[in-house]
């Protein structure tokens, strides 16, 4: 019989919706995890509506203040799905009475805040985790096997892009629930906490650590009707975003991001080129998996289209049969799952915040080259 692990929910928009959804299915694909959790308490500051959404994905009970939240004795784990500028305070707060945390990306508005949140949980000993999910999409998890295993040889260049065309708009407003991400005092700043965040840690994960960077940054639409104080106001995140970087590993990089790519939703790619092979992954066909090996016979050397369906692959054992597709939301499946039997196995399911921390900090390094002009080392 699995052991009870009672979620408190803080916010309940798009990530607390696909946050929700992989708790109520992870037990049912992966049985044999000695832990399940249970939905006890979901969190946000509008009564009428976190009771709405309570009630839909079947939370126990519903506050209105975090802190309530946090202090309850029938807590064991905080998900922290709110803006970026409120990860710490509840962070913090959450380690210190002992409950498990899982925060969405990024995982604070700096490093400094980020520091802050590590020292909280290893002080108390607390397991924690970043819900940095495109690491469980069952394809980009095969390449990164392929590259542990060598397929590729040395690496010689990693490229990445996120595109979006949401706010090219100058009516979209800034603030608010629906836009937080347009404002800086909510979200610390734009595309690059919030779409080059995944790129980057994809490719830590993937390609190993980044040592400097050569950044630049545009914001188009440079004021905002703010949608809380209804006064037009600056826009101070970046709306684009583009770097270049060094690799420990001597290879090079190359990453690019907007909300400004007329025609482009969610188009978040990457390729690796190697000595003897590359590899490439686009989100809009994310059961796919491109594969060129060099040392393919010269008459059938070409680039490979991988299904990743088979049992064998990462993941899809807990799924359906070969031949069959998942989606974006089976990634947060996985990641429960991961961080279940890291639970299990007392060992750190990752990213955790100590990771996810080198993410933060090559997002600053990035902000920081974009403003002086200049390479910037990441600490």
């Amino acid at each position: 019989m699995s052991e009870p692990l009672k979620i408190g929910l803080v916010g309940y928009g798009f990530m607390g919706r696909a946050h929700t959804n992989a708790y109520k299915r992870v037990g049912d694909f992966f049985p044999d995890l000695a832990t399940r959790p249970v939905l006890q308490a979901a969190c946000g500051r509008d009564e009428s509506h976190v009771k709405a959404f309570a009630e839909q994905w079947n939370y126990a009970s519903h506050e209105t203040d975090w802190r309530r939240l946090v202090e309850r004795d029938d807590i064991d784990a905080i998900d922290i799905c709110v803006p970026n500028n409120l990860h710490k305070e509840i962070a913090v707060a959450a380690a210190a009475a002992g409950k498990m945390i899982l925060c969405e990306k990024p995982l604070a508005m700096s490093v400094l805040e980020g520091e802050e949140m590590c020292q909280a949980v290893e002080t108390a000993g607390v397991a924690n985790m970043v819900w940095y999910n495109f690491r469980r999409i069952p394809a980009v998890s095969l390449a990164k096997a392929l590259i542990d295993e060598g397929r590729l040889g040395q690496i010689f260049h990693f490229r990445a892009n996120f595109l979006q065309d949401w706010t090219i708009s100058g009516a979209v407003p800034q603030g608010g629930a629906g836009t937080w991400r347009l404002d800086s005092a909510a979200a610390g700043s734009g595309v690059t906490g919030d779409l080059l965040a995944h790129c980057i840690d994809t490719a830590l994960w993937l390609n190993g650590g980044i040592s400097d960077v050569n950044a630049m940054t545009k914001t188009f639409v440079t004021e905002r009707l703010h949608a809380e104080t209804q006064q037009v106001q600056p826009v101070e995140i970046d709306d684009a975003c583009a770097f270049m970087c060094h690799f420990d590993n001597q290879s090079l990089g190359l990453f690019e991001s907007t909300r400004y790519a007329r025609g482009h939703k969610a188009l978040f790619t990457f390729e690796i080129n190697g000595e003897q092979g590359s590899l490439r992954w686009d989100l809009h066909d994310l059961n796919r998996l491109e594969y060129f090996q060099y040392s393919d016979d010269s008459l059938v050397r070409g680039w490979r289209s991988i299904h990743v369906t088979e049992g064998e692959m990462p993941y899809m054992n807990h799924w359906w049969v070969p031949g069959l597709s998942i989606g974006y939301e089976h990634s947060f499946v996985h990641q429960v799952a991961d961080f279940l039997l890291g639970l299990e196995k007392g060992e750190p399911s990752q990213p955790d915040f100590r990771s996810a921390l080198r993410t933060q900090s090559v997002c600053d390094a990035v902000l920081k080259s974009a403003a002086a002009g200049a390479w910037v080392a990441v600490p």
